[in-house]
């Protein structure tokens, strides 16, 4: 594994080449709030070289607005519309389903925010949807109601499918492991609108205007973020500084194009 992980390595040509980027977040520009190295210095090679890029992270904690703020307090400077999220996609998906419609939500600001700008109302009694995202708001109470109310014909939806997250202290539970319990106790599954979800990358590539041959995404993520430039058919880099270790690539019957240590390699 470490002599095709060093092969991989030596030419990161057909990475600098390209003209947009789709590049997550967590795990691979910081951990909770600490900076990993060389995410400044992308920034500004990024902005140096023209290249169009978008912050696309799976995380519906927070608005675009938001994170900019969190990385201007970092030391990096980068406007909101640089910023894609996966409570954005979820709700311009929920808008697209159903105008109009109602959410039961288990969240945070962000993820409800975007529910409100898309014309959802939030409902606890008989909404369309019960929607879930990574937030301290998540307790036995909310878990006890979101499940009667999929079990009353709500229908489940996730912001995404991703089980844990990288944090300053370690791995956290995300989305994924807070539906489960739901998922159990209704027998019903939820559907996940972001990463690897083909629809999430769309709305990237729309937003960069760009096309895929153009592109490369950059994530920490083998069940995420690789798989989904993939099957996307977008050049794919694996940075090591988050949830997925290089013993981990084995286990996964694709590969990434790259594989780097993390995102300070990038820039030449």
């Amino acid at each position: 594994m470490r002599i095709v992980y060093t092969e991989i390595m030596k030419d990161l040509s057909q990475i600098r080449g390209k003209r947009a980027f789709i590049i997550d977040m967590d795990g691979v520009i910081y951990h909770g709030n600490r900076l990993l190295p060389g995410a400044a210095e992308l920034v500004q090679w990024l902005e140096k070289n023209g290249k169009a890029y978008l912050f696309l992270t799976n995380s519906s904690e927070r608005s675009p607005a938001e994170l900019g703020q969190k990385l201007s307090r970092l030391g990096i400077e980068v406007g909101a519309e640089h910023f894609y999220t996966s409570a954005l996609a979820t709700a311009g998906f929920l808008a697209s389903q159903m105008p109009g419609g109602s959410a039961y939500v288990i969240g945070e600001p962000g993820l409800i925010q975007a529910l409100y700008d898309a014309g959802f109302t939030m409902n606890n009694v008989n909404p369309d949807y019960v929607v879930v995202g990574e937030g301290r708001g998540y307790s036995l109470e909310s878990l006890e109601r979101a499940v009667r109310l999929v079990a009353s014909g709500a229908r489940l939806i996730g912001t995404n499918p991703d089980v844990s997250g990288p944090t300053e202290s370690g791995i956290a539970p995300a989305c994924g492991a807070l539906v489960a319990p739901i998922e159990l106790a209704t027998g019903t599954k939820a559907y996940f609108v972001g990463k690897p979800n083909p629809l999430i990358m769309r709305h990237g590539l729309r937003k960069l205007g760009a096309t895929r041959e153009e592109t490369a995404i950059i994530g920490d993520r083998m069940d995420t973020d690789i798989v989904a430039g993939i099957e996307t058919e977008i050049e794919t880099a694996l940075v090591l500084s988050g949830v997925t270790a290089l013993e981990d690539i084995a286990k996964f019957p694709y590969r990434p194009r790259h594989v780097l240590e993390g995102v300070f390699e990038i820039p030449d």
